[in-house]
């Protein structure tokens, strides 16, 4: 963005990749303006440096919100839907003689990390959490 100039064009793939919501899309769109700076949505066809590409951008920005929005809502919607019948979400707890014996296998310090992951089916991250927590 800071490299942009006036007479230069910003060309983008989608819509959703430049902001989040219109007031940030229109923010940006007039500050390119007062720049001298175009803009081009590839997949929308659409320019600003005409006034119909404008009035189209904007129309889109809110679009692209709602649709945002709307993601939102059913994803909370579906989660609270889920805890309703008793799901919890996220991963199920790690067994934790897995851990135990993961840890026995380090501290041997006869095997590799993973060597012991492969062998614990214990993740190199969470081997290297309990590491530390084991340590603090």
């Amino acid at each position: 963005m800071e490299y942009l100039r006036s007479g230069d064009t910003l060309v983008i793939w989608k819509l959703d990749r430049l902001g989040r919501t219109t007031k940030q899309l229109i923010e940006l769109s007039h500050d390119l303006k007062e720049r001298g700076i175009s803009l081009q949505i590839i997949t929308l066809g659409v320019d600003t440096s005409t006034p119909a590409g404008k009035l189209f951008f904007a129309i889109m920005a809110g679009l692209a919100e709602m649709e945002a929005e709307t993601i939102r809502e059913r994803t909370q919607a579906g989660l609270q839907a889920a805890r309703a019948r008793g799901r919890k979400g996220g991963r199920p707890p790690l067994d934790k003689s897995k851990c135990e014996m993961a840890l026995l296998l380090y501290d041997s310090q006869k095997y590799t990390i993973k060597e012991i992951t492969e062998q614990t089916r214990v993740s190199k991250a969470k081997l290297y959490q309990v590491l530390k927590n084991k340590n603090a």
